[in-house]
């Protein structure tokens, strides 16, 4: 069997908890800020959970975790 390679882009934005789950963060939180309000860009620098509909797509492109 082959090794696997890692999807690089996939790398990048997300991280594995301890617990097996899957971090990511939020998109539309990087540019044209002045009209977004304070309350809405802090609700989007939390990160949060990949949907159980993607999770095991995006265990496919880190198929040895990241560290």
């Amino acid at each position: 069997m082959p090794k696997l390679k890692t999807h690089k882009g996939a790398a990048k934005r997300f991280r594995l908890t301890a617990t097996g789950k899957i971090k990511r963060g939020h998109s539309h939180a990087r540019h044209i800020l002045t009209k977004k309000t304070t309350k809405r860009k802090r609700a989007l620098d939390v990160d949060t959970y990949v949907s159980d509909g993607d999770q095991k797509r995006v265990e496919g492109m880190l198929p040895y975790g990241r560290s």
